[in-house]
C-alpha cells in the first residue's frame, strides 16, 4: 500500500490548492486534517479526492498511531488571523500544536513541511534574508508572527528533529479558494470586489514621506507558484535528496511590487480604467504597518528550484478570470 501523504490545513487556502494539485499528479492516498465543520470552507474540497478526513483535534493522536504509513507532512494548518491577540489561542493552534507535529515526526522519522510566515520579518529593519544565523533578532508586528517567528526558533535549536523539514516563510499570497478567508483574504479578493460593487477601489494612504500613496510594496505570489515549490521540496525531502538542506526559506516572487500596480493589474484585467481612491491607514495599525516586503530568493534557488515566478500582471489576470468564472 502507498504511503499517505498528510495535508494539515487542507480545507484551508493554501491547503486546499495543494491537495487538488496532488490529485491532478495522480495522488489520491491524502490524510485531509482540518475543522471541516467549517460552512464556509466546505467548497474548497469539492472533487477532491482522498483516503481519508481527520479532525485537527484528534490528529496528534492519530499521528502517533499511524506515523508509520505516512510519507510526508505539509503541515499548512494555523491560525493565521493577523489581528488575534489572544495569545493563548494562537499557542495552542500554531506554536504547541507545531512543536507536538515536530516530535512525533522526530520519533515517526516523517519528513515534515511546514508554514511560517513574512510577518516574522516585523517592519523589514533587519532586511528579509533567509539565512537562520541572525533569526532571534527580527521582532513581528502582533502576535501571530510572533508564534510563528517562536516555532522558527524552536526548530532551529533542536538537536532531535525529522530526517528532513523545512519551514517556508510565505509572502503576500493570492489566488483561487480564499473565499472563507474574511478580512484575511489578500488584497487582491478585496480590491476585486470593491471594484464589481463600486467601480472604485481604496488603499491606504501613505503616511511617511519616503513613499507616495499607494506606493507601498508588498512581495505578491500567486498560490500556484506556492504549491509548485510545496510539490518540489516535497519530492526533494521524500528522496532525501543528500543535496537538499533542511532549514528555513523564503517563499516570494523576489520582486516587490506597489499597491498601485496590484490595483492597476485587476482595473485591467477587468477591462475597466484605473479608478482609486486613497484613505488614511486606520490609526490602530498604522504604527504597524510594513511600507516594503520582498524576499531574498538565493536560497531557494541555490537549492535548486529553477522555475521562474508568475508576474503580477498575467497572476492576477489568471486570478480575475477565476473570480469572475465563480462569483
Amino acid at each position: 500500500m502507498d504511503k499517505q501523504i498528510v495535508v494539515t490545513g487542507a480545507a484551508g487556502f493554501i491547503g486546499c490548492n495543494l491537495a487538488r494539485s496532488l490529485n491532478a499528479l495522480g495522488f489520491t492516498n491524502l490524510v485531509l486534517v482540518d475543522d471541516f465543520s467549517i460552512p464556509s470552507k466546505q467548497k474548497n474540497l469539492e472533487g477532491t479526492t482522498f483516503t481519508a478526513q481527520v479532525h485537527r483535534d484528534v490528529f496528534h493522536e492519530w499521528l502517533t498511531e499511524h506515523g508509520g504509513e505516512v510519507e510526508i507532512i505539509y503541515h499548512l494548518g494555523a491560525r493565521t488571523d493577523t489581528t488575534e491577540f489572544n495569545f493563548r489561542v494562537l499557542d495552542s493552534l500554531n506554536l504547541s500544536y507545531t512543536k507536538a507535529i515536530w516530535e512525533i515526526c522526530t520519533g515517526k522519522q516523517i519528513p515534515l513541511l511546514y508554514a511560517s510566515s513574512a510577518a516574522t520579518y516585523g517592519l523589514g529593519e533587519f532586511g528579509f534574508s533567509d539565512t537562520m544565523t541572525d533569526i532571534e533578532q527580527l521582532k513581528p508586528l502582533n502576535p501571530y508572527g510572533v508564534s510563528k517567528q517562536l516555532f522558527d526558533m524552536y526548530a532551529i535549536r533542536e538537536k532531535q528533529s525529522p530526517p528532513a523539514w523545512v519551514g517556508l516563510k510565505f509572502f503576500n499570497v493570492y489566488g483561487p479558494w480564499e473565499f472563507h478567508k474574511g478580512r484575511m483574504a489578500s488584497v487582491v479578493l478585496h480590491a476585486y470586489r470593491q471594484i464589481k460593487e463600486t467601480g472604485r477601489v481604496k488603499l491606504f494612504r501613505s503616511h511617511i514621506a519616503e513613499y507616495k500613496d499607494g506606493e507601498q510594496m508588498r512581495d505578491f505570489i500567486t498560490v500556484n507558484d506556492v504549491v509548485e515549490v510545496c510539490l518540489h521540496i516535497g519530492a526533494q525531502i521524500t528522496q532525501y535528496d543528500t543535496s537538499f538542506v533542511s532549514g528555513i526559506y523564503n517563499l516570494g516572487t523576489g520582486k516587490a511590487r506597489s499597491f498601485n500596480d496590484l490595483a492597476g493589474a485587476i482595473f485591467k484585467a477587468l477591462h475597466l480604467p484605473p479608478q482609486i481612491e486613497y484613505i488614511d491607514t486606520p490609526l490602530d495599525i498604522r504604527d504597524k504597518y510594513q511600507y516594503y516586503t520582498q524576499a531574498n530568493m538565493q536560497k531557494l534557488r541555490d537549492a535548486g528550484y529553477t522555475k521562474a515566478f508568475t508576474n503580477l500582471e498575467e497572476g492576477v489576470q489568471r486570478y480575475v478570470d477565476f473570480l469572475e468564472a465563480n462569483r
